[in-house]
């Protein structure tokens, strides 16, 4: 079962090991899938790449165990070796997210295949533009934010000149109304900004923090999801 052809980025979850105050990552994985979650995501920038590609195993095995291979995509931030090496080791990796900075969508394609889901971060610049110009072809959503300031990525939404630029709901609204493919939101995303998020039309919102620092990061992760499918069936 492709996990493109079921892409839902509804729910989408974010974590590394420097994120989950000192628990192991599977468990909070776990929580996530078992909740609902539709997409998780491996980004560490200081992690190896054996670490990585253990973490990426360790996750398919979660959303394996849960019965979600095919419908929960398991993704690793910027990483193109740790993506192909954990395919070759058999592991149900479905894909790549990258930055601007990072490796170009199109290497990622090249390697990955038509099968492989390929998210790629919005430029922070002159966003609006970007958003309506650019070639989607090659990839599958944009993420794009912050919402607010996060410590967990402290350049996230860093402009040029050296500023964080962070979105109101406005321009949420205004980005999913103009992109050709979908967008998920996040950076700082609380529970508390879910029914305002699930009413823009984005695709969905993605969380670290809110999940894996989270005190019982099963609850955290119901409860966002619940607030966003009670929001967004409002809207609709």
């Amino acid at each position: 079962m492709s996990a493109r052809k079921n892409l839902d980025i509804s729910a989408y979850l974010v974590i590394g090991p420097e994120n989950t105050l000192g628990r192991p990552v599977a468990p909070i994985i776990d929580a996530a899938v078992e909740a609902g979650y539709t997409c998780v995501q491996i980004r560490s920038k200081e992690a190896s790449a054996r670490e990585l590609i253990a973490l990426t195993g360790q996750a398919a095995a979660v959303i394996e165990k849960h019965g979600r291979s095919g419908h929960t995509a398991l993704l690793v931030d910027d990483r193109l070796d740790v993506v192909l090496a954990a395919k070759k080791q058999g592991i149900g990796v479905d894909g790549i997210h990258v930055g601007q900075k990072d490796i170009p969508v199109g290497v990622c394609r090249e390697y990955l295949g038509e099968d492989a889901i390929v998210g790629l971060s919005a430029r922070t610049e002159d966003l609006f533009e970007y958003i309506e110009t650019t070639d989607v072809r090659m990839i599958d959503y944009f993420g794009a934010g912050p919402l607010h300031e996060t410590h967990t990525k402290p350049d996230c939404g860093l402009a040029p000149d050296g500023k964080i630029i962070t979105r109101n709901f406005d321009d949420i609204e205004k980005l999913a109304r103009l992109s050709p493919i979908p967008v998920v939101i996040g950076g700082g995303v609380k529970l508390e900004d879910i029914p305002a998020l699930a009413k823009t039309g984005v695709g969905g919102f993605f969380v670290v923090s809110a999940i894996t620092e989270a005190d019982d990061p099963k609850i955290a992760s119901a409860a966002l999801l619940k607030a966003w499918r009670e929001n967004l069936h409002e809207a609709n």
